[in-house]
């Protein structure tokens, strides 16, 4: 299976590894321009500092060992791309590798809404090139590009050659559109790609002779001369092999956990739905849990809290859910012996049930957001962990609030080992778990908007001024806004929690996500519209860190619906913006 990936910069430490590989391979393939790769991690870094948007798609093997690698340069005021460089390890023969990432170069300008992929590819005149391995290297090329009906623009002076060695010809690849291309769109684009990427070889004088040589009006390509039928251009069609900026990780696992009682509003249809409509917006490409074990886990919750709630759910008999019922006061450090009662040492609430199968469901809603952080990790921009059950109410011995194990804290965990976090909690509860979690901790900075706890669950925490202990002093921060809150309310709050996530510049956003702040949810009492999810959406992302996503509550199936895709929509606007694709 090949596997092909974005590169988006070298901030992280496997991304530099991946832009190291490039480098490698490039030189080996472009020995003549070999000092051409120190400018790759500037060309991704720093976006339109050289004129264009610079994309880099990587193939990789599952160990992470990159095959090939294709740059693109976009030029967005004229909507076009130029495939700058492509090549594969040279070692690697056959295997549809070259196809592959060719096909994927396409798939991405067509995703920009490029009205064309320019090309160059050095000539196959015997006249101009005399060494015969490199003649038969070039016409092997030129024969590739017209597999799929690209060719050479003709009658133009785009071959002049600067110095000794040949120039290359410039091919253009329409993508599928039907429309021929005209004088002037060549001309633009000419004239763009000459200042751009030659303006340290040529002069304006050369550039404007080249683009004034452009006369067919529309532009002639030169005929087919390596394939014997007539080459038929494939239609352009996403590449599966190339990722999506935002991926969903789910699990159905989570169906098992389903408290048929009245008034357990966290029920299976939500995450159902959620995945649903989310599905359906194209935003998303969706991926499955691994297993992790339960290392992370452990160093998140304490070992005998996750031992009890393996150990009670699974001697309990089935649909007889446990509610907590006794609760220590004054002597907490005795626990109860019959394992039932003892939900009450562990537990915060009286109406969250321990039931055969909370154990398991809770453990894979942490696989999936430990999975949603390794795409991160991967490089992905956003993922999306659909957990259910929810986490942010559970402590580090403690669970409630529907919650059992803390998702978004362990996730937080395994990514503090490359870099600080920020974990946003947006959700209409406090998230008092995860506050308890990294209370003393400075490399994680947790940020809760909420219900003031004078009249919201869980009412005990989410005051503003606990604000961490020890090394953890300043970072931790609880917004707690009165009931009814709105929109310009919320969002100036919002604003003020960004700003300190910006002061703390983190490696990683963690988005605690809840719905129960919607107008109508019968949890929460804000009134927050659809168009204030979407702005949240943006703002989130226009953080321009990766953000992982972790599902907390929302309870109106309503609002789960429209709520979900404004979010999601706002995140890929940003991310077309700064990106170049949703």
């Amino acid at each position: 299976m090949i596997s092909i990936r974005r590169v988006y910069s070298g901030a992280l430490a496997r991304d530099a590894d991946k832009i190291r590989q490039v480098q490698e391979i490039f030189r080996r393939s472009f020995s003549s321009v070999a000092s051409y790769a120190e400018k790759i991690p500037d060309m991704l870094d720093k976006p339109f500092h050289f004129g264009y948007r610079t994309i880099l798609l990587t193939s990789q093997t599952g160990d992470r060992r990159i095959t090939g690698f294709s740059l693109i340069l976009h030029f967005p005021e004229i909507n076009a791309s130029l495939l700058d460089f492509i090549a594969i390890r040279p070692e690697i023969k056959g295997g549809g590798l070259g196809s592959a990432l060719y096909e994927a170069s396409r798939d991405m300008p067509r995703r920009l809404g490029s009205r064309g992929l320019y090309l160059e590819a050095l000539p196959d005149d015997p006249e101009v090139v005399r060494d015969p391995a490199i003649l038969k290297e070039n016409r092997r090329r030129l024969k590739f590009y017209e597999y799929y009906g690209v060719y050479p623009i003709v009658g133009t002076a785009y071959e002049t050659p600067v110095g000794d060695s040949p120039a290359p010809y410039l091919l253009f690849d329409p993508l599928g559109r039907v429309q021929p291309l005209s004088r002037r769109e060549c001309r633009a684009a000419v004239r763009l790609i000459l200042q751009r990427k030659y303006s340290h070889i040529v002069t304006q004088e050369y550039i404007e002779m080249v683009v004034r040589s452009i006369k067919d009006d529309p532009v002639r390509f030169r005929e087919p001369r390596y394939n014997t039928v007539e080459a038929v251009q494939p239609a352009p069609r996403p590449d599966e092999r190339l990722q999506r900026e935002m991926v969903l990780v789910s699990s159905p696992v989570h169906r098992i956990h389903h408290v048929r009682e009245r008034g357990y509003v966290q029920r299976p249809a939500r995450v159902d739905i959620l995945e649903q409509v989310l599905r359906e917006t194209g935003y998303f490409d969706g991926v499955s849990p691994g297993s992790h074990g339960g290392k992370l886990l452990r160093e998140v919750h304490d070992p005998d809290f996750v031992t009890y709630l393996k150990t009670v759910c699974e001697k309990l008999a089935p649909s007889r859910p446990v509610y907590p019922y006794v609760f220590p006061v004054r002597r907490p450090e005795r626990k109860p012996r019959e394992l039932a009662v003892r939900a009450g040492y562990y537990c915060i609430d009286t109406f969250t049930p321990l039931d055969q199968n909370a154990y398991r469901a809770a453990r894979v809603a942490v696989e999936v957001a430990l999975k949603g952080a390794e795409e991160l990790l991967e490089g992905r921009p956003v993922a999306y962990a659909l957990c259910r059950p929810p986490g942010h109410h559970a402590g580090r011995r403690v669970f409630g609030g529907f919650c059992y194990f803390n998702n978004a804290a362990v996730a937080a965990q395994a990514l503090s080992a490359e870099g600080k976090v920020a974990v946003m909690d947006i959700d209409f509860h406090h998230g008092n778990g995860t506050q308890d979690i990294f209370w003393t901790r400075s490399d994680v900075l947790t940020l809760s908007i909420h219900g003031h706890p004078n009249y919201a669950y869980p009412y005990f925490s989410g005051f503003a001024d606990e604000i961490g202990e020890g090394f953890g002093r300043g970072f931790n921060r609880n917004f707690p806004l009165p009931e009814n809150a709105g929109d310009e309310l919320y969002l100036s709050t919002l604003d003020k929690a960004l700003e300190l996530i910006t002061r703390f510049k983190p490696t990683f956003v963690i988005v605690s996500l809840g719905y129960d702040t919607m107008t109508g949810d019968p949890t929460g009492s804000f009134a927050l519209s659809v168009r204030t999810i979407q702005t949240i959406g943006s703002r989130l992302a226009s953080l321009h860190h990766p953000l992982l996503i972790v599902q907390e509550g929302g309870y109106s199936l309503r609002n789960l619906r429209r709520g979900s895709v404004a979010f999601f929509r706002g995140i890929s606007r940003v991310l077309l913006r700064d990106f170049g694709r949703a």
